[in-house]
């Protein structure tokens, strides 16, 4: 098999495992019996698990940060209501993965500064598409940076008690937003026109 269609195979496979397990759980050996591959193998393609494991989460990040890309040309609120339901899609679709994820942050530094790095380009995206493209007002970005841990804790609730349609979900995470920018006296930011 060609190195790039395997390493893409394991990263398939490791999206699978590690929404399974936790990364403690896990060993390179059993990955590489999953995978039907030896371990020295495993260890050309990832020098460790973590390596493997960071891997398979950038490679997630990557997807993700495609599918969520705001419609050019959208106005802020229709840019954000896509964002946020494709957002909320996927994580539908992963909702053991990212319980996984956001419970391993707290294990592996790696994945934490990962999460925060998402969480800061996001919210950059945001403050900009808001019309604040160099320093933001501190307040617009401490709502929208407080706004994104909100938004795990609401969809974290949602994923357990499914009593909310992913709709009613989305449409809460947009008030909660709006709610943070008027009291960041920013409120007439997420109803402008863009461009």
């Amino acid at each position: 098999m060609p190195v790039d269609e395997r390493r893409q195979q394991l990263l398939e496979l490791g999206a699978d495992l590690f929404a399974r397990h936790s990364f403690a759980e896990l060993s390179m050996a059993r990955i590489a019996r999953e995978a039907g591959i030896s371990k020295p193998l495993l260890y050309h393609y990832f020098p460790s698990k973590r390596d493997y494991f960071l891997a398979t989460l950038s490679e997630g990040v990557a997807q993700l940060a495609e599918r969520t890309a705001p419609a050019p040309g959208a106005s802020p609120i229709e840019a954000l209501s896509g964002s946020v339901g494709a957002f909320l899609d996927w994580v539908g679709d992963r909702d053991l993965a990212y319980r996984k994820l956001l419970e391993t942050a707290g294990e592996v530094p790696e994945v934490k500064a990962l999460i925060d790095e998402v969480r800061d380009r996001t919210s950059a995206q945001i403050i900009e598409g808001l019309g604040f493209e160099d320093r933001p007002p501190p307040k617009v970005r401490a709502a929208v940076r407080g706004w994104l841990w909100l938004m795990d804790g609401a969809i974290l609730d949602w994923l357990e008690h499914r009593d909310l349609t992913r709709d009613e979900l989305r449409d809460l995470l947009l008030g909660s937003l709006a709610g943070a920018l008027v009291a960041a006296d920013a409120g007439d930011a997420l109803t402008a026109s863009s461009g």
